[in-house]
């Protein structure tokens, strides 16, 4: 099993935690340098992470943890925790885009459209996990509350949201910090 990717992507993170004991060789790509010709050879997407498995080429994180979870015998997700992880992903891939916008000199703090409808879709869902963390829907760690950790820690090491009104959010982060393989998988260790 070969997953391709990079350290400091939380879409990456939430597969590195979940193949846990899994045995893998981890190929890591600095995806907008010298990593993006491999990137372009691997997946036609463009994205990361993808994994290879016996001939199998999986080129999306939700698409790889349902591969891994089959393998791995685990029950599948409920549709709860399938919005869920559609709420995670929305936020996340609002942050991704104004982290690369921002990295690419545009002043996402503008007020403008765009970026004002990513802030609200951010902070909108944001408030949905916080009261759903404060409910107890994610004190199992399974793949969901995996994605929310990473995604939560992902936008504090990126400095991309002020957590006021959400601290639950820190809170589960924090309770959560000794669970296996997330000090290894790290960000801030890359």
């Amino acid at each position: 099993m070969k997953l391709i990717g990079s350290t400091t992507s939380p879409y990456v993170r939430r597969i590195r935690i979940l193949l846990d004991e899994e045995p893998y060789e981890f190929i890591n790509l600095d995806i907008y340098g010298e990593g993006r010709d491999e990137l372009r050879r691997n997946n036609p997407a463009l994205k990361i992470p993808m994994l290879e498995d016996e001939g199998q080429e999986l080129y999306d994180s939700r698409i790889i943890a349902r591969y891994v979870s089959a393998k791995q015998n685990r029950d599948p997700l409920t549709w709860d925790q399938q919005n869920q992880l559609t709420l995670i992903d929305a936020a996340n891939d609002s942050a991704v885009t104004l982290l690369l916008a921002k990295r690419s000199g545009i002043d996402v703090d503008a007020d403008v459209m765009f970026f004002n409808l990513q802030r609200e879709r951010i902070m909108t869902t944001l408030r949905t996990l916080a009261a759903q963390v404060e409910e107890g829907q994610f004190e199992a760690w399974n793949y969901p509350a995996i994605c929310l950790y990473c995604l939560v820690d992902w936008l504090d090491f990126r400095d991309l949201v002020d957590f006021t009104g959400v601290e639950s959010l820190l809170a589960f982060r924090d309770s959560r910090k000794d669970k296996p393989w997330v000090a290894q998988t790290d960000p801030r260790q890359a």
